[in-house]
Order: C-alpha cells, then structure tokens, then sequence
C-alpha cells in the first residue's frame, strides 16, 4: 500500500506514547474507600464476601484511613454495623451520637480534620431490625414522609459527628430537599449533599449485606431503581438538582455505565459511581482463582468507570489503586 494513510498504532509504540496521549486519567484523590466500622467486636472482622476487605474496629479504622490517605485517596464513605440489639424499627441508633457511626465519624474526623473528605451514609438499613432503608407502615410498605423526618435527624446527627458530606442513599421521594433544609437550619450550611440519584436495584449489593449484618427479608425494588430503565435516571437527576443535591452518584457502576454517561451528559455537577461490593468481589474471586489478574481487572474496570463520565469513583480497592497510580 502506497502513500498516506492513518496509522494510529504509532501513538501505541511505547509506554511514554500511550501516557503522552491517553485520553482518560484517573488521580488517586477522584477515589473514595468504603469503610465499615462495627460496633461490638474487638479486632478486624474479614468479610468472607469480599476479599480483602473487613468490618473495623475504632482503631483500625483510624488506622486503614491514614493509610489510605496517606496513598493519595480523596475521600472515606463511612457505614455503621450496630450490635444487632441495638436495631430497632426505626433505626434510632443510627442518630444517636453514641452510636457506632457517629463515633467513627468523629475519630475520622479528629485524625483526619480537612485532609480529607469525610462522607456518611444517610440510610437507615444498617440500623433497623427488618432491614429496609425506610420506617415501615403497619402493612409492610414503605413509608417515604416518615422516612424523611428520620433521614434529616440522620444527616445532622453526622453533620455534627463531623462529616463534610451526607449522603441519602435510600431513594426516597423528597429526600435531598429535606436533607437541605435540615442541615441549614441546624447551621450546617456548608455540609456537602452527595445525592444517590440513579441507585438500582440490583443484585450485586448481595456482599455488602454481609457487611452490614443486614436483616433484610425480601427486596427493595418498590424504592430502588429497576435495572429495566433508563430515562427514568434523567427525571431522578433533575428533582436531585432542583433539591439542592451537590454531587450525584450512580450506583451500581459497572453494570450501569450507560447510565453513568447519561448523567454526566446531563449536568455540570460532580458526577460519582460506586463499584458495589459484588462488583469487587466477582474480581477479587477470579483474582484469587488465578482466573485473572485482580489488580490490572479492577485498575481497568475503575479507569472504564471513569470514562465514562464519572468524576468521582466509590472503589473498595481504592487505597491499593492510589498507590499504582502514584508509582506512574
């Protein structure tokens, strides 16, 4: 073949072109490590579901969180594990400021002060005795204004604990804009909202449930998103945004990506994905098999969240990727 044509294997001859050129880059601070902090146990509990990863103690905790940071991480999405006495049907404890994740917060917090973004989950499933995100009618059902009431005592409690960002994942109707208003009225009016706005029902958060000691029976798809649709994210995003919401968050990632573009072709705000638990874990099995390689799998499936749209990336190997990606 004769005269000019494209080559664009030239810009993939060596690893220095490849860098020079790569379209997408991904920064150890757009990671968040999830973080579960268990009340009742008085040394690392390893979670059998999820290679690599536990339920901590106090000290622990404050410990993997300087560690990651230390490795670049940008931000810590903290979840709670009570003792199982402790839940009840509304999830009290999970407002209490002596309960496990207020305390976890406020250790963060007091290691960490601004060096880095400290985030709650504000949900109530960890806390509540049938396991629902949501306080229950007498038949069963969801009730989403009640649920509110409760979400905005959560949001100010971790507010006060000293999280810089809140964040509603249960996906009910209003949740942000009474979220909002709580947190300004309690003077908390720079307190962060990172709304879950497109968060599906999916059946990749079954390791996370192991996790929290969830007592769930049953399934929350009358609340969370169906795996089936797609639009209905767009009219989530905007009552998100019309709320209040700071950043909004796609979850699950890797089984969504589609989703994930949409939203970020929908809004300037910071657009975050979570890789769940069974995401991880379906890598770090196949890892540990030899099936794969677990660190260029879960490096590759973090970069093509990134690609496609997100800015801000939930990873539970996010710790082990901010190293790599420090070494070049």
């Amino acid at each position: 073949m004769t005269g000019p044509f494209i080559r664009p294997r030239r810009l993939r001859q060596t690893a220095a072109m490849r860098r020079l050129v790569a379209e997408t880059r991904l920064h150890p601070s757009q990671l968040v490590l999830p973080m579960f902090v268990a009340d009742g146990i008085d040394e690392p509990k390893p979670i059998t579901s999820m290679p690599g990863v536990v339920q901590h103690t106090t000290d622990s905790l404050r410990a993997a969180a300087a560690d990651a940071v230390a490795a670049g991480v940008g931000g810590l999405m903290l979840f709670g594990v009570p003792k199982p006495e402790d839940k009840d049907a509304t999830g009290s404890v999970g407002a209490r400021p002596d309960g496990i994740l207020n305390r976890g917060l406020a250790a963060l917090r007091a290691d960490l002060g601004d060096d880095a973004v400290i985030m709650a989950d504000t949900c109530l499933d960890e806390f509540t005795d049938h396991g629902h995100c949501g306080v229950l009618t007498e038949s069963g059902a969801v009730d989403n204004d009640a649920t509110l009431s409760r979400y905005a005592e959560l949001a100010v409690s971790q507010a006060r604990a000293g999280a810089h960002v809140v964040g509603p994942s249960g996906m009910m109707d209003g949740q942000v804009a009474v979220i909002r208003d709580a947190l300004d009225a309690d003077g908390f009016t720079d307190t962060t909202i990172l709304a879950y706005t497109a968060k599906y029902a999916s059946a990749f958060y079954g390791p996370f449930r192991e996790a929290v000691g969830s007592s769930l029976q049953g399934d929350r798809r009358t609340y969370q998103q169906d795996p089936a649709n797609r639009l209905e994210s767009a009219r989530e995003l905007l009552a998100d945004l019309e709320e209040g919401a700071d950043m909004v968050m796609v979850k699950p990632a890797m089984s969504f990506l589609d989703i994930v573009r949409d939203v970020a072709d929908r809004t300037d705000a910071p657009v975050a994905a979570y890789q769940v638990s069974g995401e991880y874990a379906m890598l770090a099995a196949a890892g540990e098999r030899g099936w794969i390689d677990f660190d260029a799998a879960v490096d590759e499936a973090v970069l093509s969240i990134a690609r496609a749209g997100a800015s801000v990336i939930l990873t539970y190997a996010a710790a082990d990727i901010a190293r790599r990606l420090s070494l070049g």
